[in-house]
This record gives structure tokens, sequence and C-alpha cells, in this order.
């Protein structure tokens, strides 16, 4: 049986004591659900979407059966670019013997509906009629000043499609921690990967392993850093309130090899002190 985690302050999980610390040089973040609370509720959305177009097909059970079917893949694939949640769809309504929509139209009404839901929220911080403090993870800009202040080179990487990101690091104030290294979906999904980019970034860098640190609440960020024995940080956030851990988001970080788990960014100096050696 796996030993339980070693807790720092009130609320850092140290799953993996071992890992070597204290050379870190770049990070990478996520942004939905790490960084950003902007497009929370973006699930419920989605499921509704997609429970709308698998209730259509010839094979479909009532509504209810399709809720928990589509919740299951949405969050197993959550950190990947929003395409491949819709190809999937695509894939299902096809397995059902219904005529779907190519994945790229499923996606634009995806879109086109989150849109709606956080018009508002959009709005009110272009017009600078509210700060963007409620819609950033607790304790984001701390951990990015730390990082900032101690040298580290850090990249947002987001499944969101590229202008979107750009546009809302910007509003949050996030923006300039990242240099212009923002980078978001394509349109050519399969060459603008996490996993690239995180390869490209050790190429160009001659990084070794624990040189490089991701930060994210998906498991495609951590999972691809790991396969380069990178060091991950997997950030199991509650994005519309509610308890203070997420803990499907939990499971699924420690299932793919997070090295430390966190609720939130309110204890950023103590976890930058412990990547760094600083602490014990």
């Amino acid at each position: 049986m796996k030993p339980p985690p070693r807790i720092l302050g009130r609320a850092i999980e140290v799953h993996h004591p071992e890992i070597q610390r204290g050379c870190i040089h770049h990070a990478v973040f996520d942004f939905d659900g790490t960084l950003s609370l902007m497009r929370a509720g973006w699930q419920e959305v989605m499921i509704t979407h997609a429970v709308e177009q698998l209730s259509r097909t010839p094979a479909a059970p009532p509504p209810e059966g399709w809720r928990h079917f589509a919740r299951e893949y949405i969050t197993r694939l959550t950190g990947e670019q929003t395409i491949y949640q819709m190809l999937h769809l695509e894939e299902q309504v096809r397995r059902l013997g219904g005529m779907p929509r190519p994945a790229a139209q499923y996606k634009w009404e995806f879109l086109r509906r989150l849109a709606e839901r956080i018009r508002d929220r959009l709005e009110a911080l272009r017009q600078r009629r509210e700060p963007p403090d409620p819609y950033l993870v607790p304790g984001s800009i701390a951990l990015l000043e730390n990082l900032a202040r101690r040298g580290v080179t850090c990249y947002l990487a987001s499944g969101t499609d590229h202008p979107f990101v750009v546009e809302e690091a910007g509003l949050l104030g996030v923006a300039p921690y990242f240099g212009g290294r923002i980078y978001g979906a394509q349109e050519d999904y399969k060459s603008s990967t996490k996993k690239l980019l995180i390869a490209r970034i050790i190429a160009e860098n001659q990084l070794q392993g624990p040189e490089l640190v991701a930060f994210g609440d998906g498991y495609v960020e951590i999972a691809n850093t790991k396969e380069v024995a990178g060091l991950a940080v997997g950030a199991a956030t509650c994005e519309e309130g509610g308890a203070e851990w997420d803990e499907w988001k939990k499971g699924r970080l420690l299932n793919v090899g997070a090295d430390l788990l966190v609720p939130n960014w309110r204890e950023a100096d103590l976890l930058l002190a412990y990547l760094f050696g600083e602490v014990d």
C-alpha cells in the first residue's frame, strides 16, 4: 500500500519526496482551472451539449444515462485541446447509429454556448468594472511573482483556442509573466500539443528533467512532464466553490504521477521553497 503523503503547511501534499529539488529553470503552466477561473462551468456546458447529441441516436437510453457517460470522457480528456473531446463525441454518435456532424462543428457550437455563459465576466473585465481576483485561482499572482523573482522562464500552454487564451491571460493580469510564451490550441491541433511544446523546451534549452516543472489541473501536462522526468505539481482546484479540493481531480492527478498536490496556490511561497530545496 502506498504510504500517505507528507503534508507541508496546511494543504501541500508531497507524494514523491525522492524528487530532485533545487534546479528548476523552466515552468509550464496550464491555464483554465490552474490559473484562470474565467471559464468555470465549461464542463456543464459541454456535458449538456454532448447529451443532446447522444440522446438523438437510435441506441440512446434516456438523457440521464448519458450524463455520467459524457462527464467521464470529458473530464478524462481535460487538458487536451477541446477538439479531442469533440472527436470523441463524433465517434460515439456514429457508434450508436447516428449521423454525426464533424467534430469541428460540435466544437464551435460548444464555444458559442460557452461564450454566452461567460460574456458578462469578460465584459466586466474589459470595461474594468471588476478586478480580476474573482476569476483567478487563489494565490496565482503570488506564485508567478515568486517564479519571476527566481528567474524561472514560464510558459502558458492551454487546450483552449489561442486567441481566447491570449485575451483572457491579458485581462487576468498574468500575461506579462509569460513574456509572449503563450500557446493555445491551433486549427492544426496535431502540431500544437503540450507534449510537443515540452519536448521543444527541453531540446532548445538542453534541460535535464528536474530543471522543468509543470503546474496543472489536467492529466495531460502532468503525464507529459513525468514522461521526460520533470517535476509535476497537480492543482486539484474546485472551479465553482464548494469543497477546497476537487476529489476527482485529486485522484486523477495522483494516478498520472503528480509529485505534489495542492488545492490552490495560497501557499505558493512554501511550495516553491520546497521545490527549490530551501526547506525540508
